[in-house]
């Protein structure tokens, strides 16, 4: 096959350090646009970008050309520096992250479910949400080594 072809959905997961509250409300729509300008500088474009004041989801397409872990850690960097450009000078993202295949017929539910984080987190807090994004991807996890 001459071409190479690719069409890799990844929910992606990840909270400010500690879980601390940095990401102001009134922020936040300027730091999801740019989460998904620099998705897009790596050719992984975003279908949403959404979350709450300390953590992220972001719903993109990963490049064919592209390691998973090197578009974390580019989209990480680049936000963090950001940030701080902004004024939050102790802003800095956790270590870890939580990423996530999903099939096409599965966006739009994803979509849904980012769109509504405040709604979400009404109810419960972001290491409930975890730990249930967890069961329902079915990915094995020690407790002991989830949170930093």
């Amino acid at each position: 096959m001459p071409q190479s072809l690719a069409q890799i959905y990844v929910h992606l997961v990840f909270s400010t350090k500690g879980r601390v509250p940095l990401i102001p409300a009134e922020d936040a729509p300027r730091l999801h646009a740019y989460l998904a300008g620099a998705g897009q500088a790596i050719e992984c474009p975003a279908l949403l970008v959404g979350g709450v004041t300390d953590h992220v989801h972001i719903l993109f397409r990963l490049s064919k050309n592209r390691a998973l872990s090197d578009a974390v850690k580019e989209l990480k960097v680049e936000s963090s520096k950001w940030m701080k450009e902004q004024g939050v000078r102790e802003f800095g993202w956790q270590a870890g992250y939580g990423a996530f295949s999903i099939g096409a017929a599965q966006a739009e539910a994803v979509t849904e479910y980012i769109r509504n984080q405040e709604q979400h987190h009404r109810r419960r807090t972001f290491q409930e949400e975890f730990r249930e994004l967890l069961r329902r991807y079915q990915v094995e996890f020690d407790e002991a080594y989830v949170w930093d």
